[in-house]
């Protein structure tokens, strides 16, 4: 069971939103829903970047080492010798590394993004617009009993 507070403006949004907060309302048992972007929500519920970046990091960082690894490996299995240049050369490595960095930093950003967010949740998929659409609702959700 949910409660749901309608509020026709943002500082009455903010200020039961803290009310709340301040009155014991656990912060994950609080959903908010505005139509445009209110940034003290975030800092009243004490909500932080979600976890996606770290996807992101591991992506990009394996990227880039098969980036390297890929070209390393290529150019020491099937040598070309000209000119008596060195066979591994970072300069144009780079660019490999590069591009594959951004390739598996952006794919792992998206599967992490499906991976925590569960999608797609069939039951959420849909939700009617109402008359709401342009209020600010704050949502409490009540204990089971």
């Amino acid at each position: 069971m949910a409660r749901e507070i309608i509020l026709e403006n943002r500082e009455a949004f903010v200020r039961k939103l803290r009310e709340l907060v301040d009155g014991g309302v656990p912060a994950e048992k609080i959903h908010a829903q505005f139509p445009y972007p209110v940034h003290e929500v975030e800092e009243i519920l004490g909500r932080r970047p979600g976890p996606v970046r770290y996807f992101t990091l591991i992506g990009a960082v394996t990227g880039f080492v098969a980036g390297f690894g890929l070209t390393i490996y290529t150019v020491l299995s099937w040598p070309m010798i000209t000119g008596g240049k060195p066979l591994v050369s970072i300069p144009p490595f780079l660019l490999i590394a590069y591009i594959l960095t951004i390739l598996f930093g952006s794919l792992a950003s998206f599967a992490g993004f499906f991976f925590l967010s569960i999608l797609p949740k069939i039951g959420r998929l849909f939700t009617p617009l109402t008359e709401q659409a342009n209020r600010f609702i704050i949502t409490v959700e009540e204990e089971k009993r």
